[in-house]
């Protein structure tokens, strides 16, 4: 005998589908969603349609967008010759928050990881290089993250783009403010001493 009726287990199944949501949290949403009226359930299906309808890809970096365009390739304020690139966009949101960098983005849509079959070839770096091509872009900032993965593919592009005459350089990384250095493991204290600078 089932422990919901079917639309909940349903709702409950295509809940748990969604990254880091397991039984329990698919349980609390799908509780809340039950428990609240008609029209906060709609406002959230128009919101998911809504994204899904007027949402893609933006045809120079690969970052969300509305338009054709994203808000960064649009923005003819920001300096052209700097590319950051990350693997996601949800990324480009991480280093827009800093406030730290003025130029323009390249999202890769992954990161190299041969034991999940992608290679450089299901990523964004062809046309990466296409944006290279004209001679504008003098630096490139490797903003992968710090993991086997994006290691990988931050020697990969290092790789492929010094011959083109491009700067590359990798962003720092090392302890996190408020972090206590026993419980830093070796690698990342190794790279905090790595990147150390004069005070």
């Amino acid at each position: 005998m089932p422990y919901y009726a079917e639309p909940i287990a349903r709702l409950l199944e295509e809940l748990e589908r969604l990254p880091g949501i397991g039984p329990k949290s698919a349980q609390r949403v799908a509780f809340h969603i039950l428990k609240g009226d008609d029209e906060t359930a709609h406002r959230l299906a128009d919101a998911i349609v809504e994204v899904k309808r007027q949402i893609h890809f933006c045809k120079v970096c690969f970052n969300f967008a509305a338009d054709e365009l994203c808000e960064y390739c649009a923005d003819h304020e920001r300096d052209r010759t700097g590319i950051c690139v990350v693997e996601e966009p949800r990324d480009v949101v991480a280093i827009e928050r800093t406030g730290e960098f003025r130029g323009l983005y390249h999202v890769l849509q992954g990161a190299i990881s041969p034991i999940d079959g992608i290679g450089p070839e299901q990523l964004r770096v062809r046309e990466l290089i296409l944006r290279l091509e004209d001679g504008t872009v003098t630096e490139v900032v490797v903003a992968t993250n710090p993991n086997v993965e994006g290691e990988t593919t931050a020697l990969y592009l290092a790789r492929l783009i010094k011959p083109l005459g491009v700067r590359v350089t990798r962003i720092a990384s090392g302890l996190p403010v408020g972090g206590d250095l026993e419980y830093a493991d070796e690698v990342t204290l190794g790279r905090a001493l790595e990147a150390r600078r004069e005070m």
